[in-house]
């Protein structure tokens, strides 16, 4: 059994950059243990899965190395690049159904367009063991959706943590995404995920469902431009409607390939 595998980085308009994902098209599911199998193998920190039998919405999914996600963003991105420009899909939106509800992603000239649900956080309790693995001030605001949402005052804070993972990976939360405004846009990130099996995301679209709405209050417009501040970096535009965020991004394709399997990998048991 043959499975074509490609690899784009998401939220880049350049090699290199942005957050490399895998995308697996299959003609039908294959067992749970075999897709956890495959995104282990291919160690990026997402590897999305779909069925494109000609019908929508597309069942989509996603894993990292060692277990599967509610939501993803650049991985999104990466399957519907593959399938507008791979694929051969003519329509000018493509519809995902998820574990998260009905995803869209639409074309804006060269870029693709996520429509994703918010997810406002709320003010919570400043985590210590946090604070520690970070080494931030105890007393840093902190707010609570997926992820942890820790705000520092300057991206120079931001871009100079250097947290200790192993710490960071005995607190309870999927997530740790930490954020500050801007200096050349108008809020910066970095995402922390050591218990999924990610230390650092190199650009994460799902974090922004929270970040979009938190800046929004905080600097009061429903358009905003974000930096992730990783070493590969990525670029976002962000865009509050409603219960929805709108995240744009570009994307790069840096390998195709194909994935040899045993025919017999279809009939194992999870």
């Amino acid at each position: 059994m043959n499975l074509p595998l490609y690899q784009i980085d998401a939220f880049s308009d350049r090699l290199f950059g942005g957050n490399p994902a895998a995308v697996v098209p299959l003609q039908s599911w294959l067992p749970d243990n075999v897709l956890q199998a495959i995104a282990a193998e291919n160690n990026l920190s997402e590897t999305a899965f779909f069925v494109a039998d000609g019908a929508q919405p597309i069942r989509l999914r996603w894993f990292t190395p060692t277990n599967e996600v509610d939501l993803c963003g650049h991985a999104t991105l990466a399957a519907a690049w593959v399938l507008f420009h791979v694929l051969g899909y003519q329509p000018p939106q493509v519809r995902f159904a998820s574990a998260s509800g009905e995803l869209r992603v639409g074309r804006d000239g060269d870029h693709l367009v996520l429509d994703f649900p918010a997810r406002p956080a709320t003010p919570v309790t400043s985590d210590t063991q946090v604070c520690a693995a970070l080494g931030i001030d105890s007393d840093t605001p902190m707010l609570l959706a997926r992820d942890l949402l820790v705000v520092l005052d300057t991206a120079q804070q931001v871009q100079r943590l250097a947290p200790d993972f192993a710490a960071l990976a005995q607190a309870d939360y999927f997530g740790v995404c930490v954020t500050a405004r801007g200096n050349d846009c108008d809020f910066v990130s970095r995402f922390f995920a050591p218990r999924q099996g990610i230390n650092e995301d190199p650009v994460t679209g799902s974090a922004h469902c929270t970040l979009a709405p938190y800046w929004q209050r905080q600097l009061r417009r429903d358009t905003l431009s974000a930096r992730q501040l990783s070493a590969r970096g990525g670029v976002l535009q962000c865009q509050l409607r409603d219960d929805r965020v709108l995240i744009g991004g570009s994307a790069y394709c840096y390998l195709r390939g194909e994935i040899s399997l045993p025919d017999s990998v279809a009939t194992l048991e999870n």
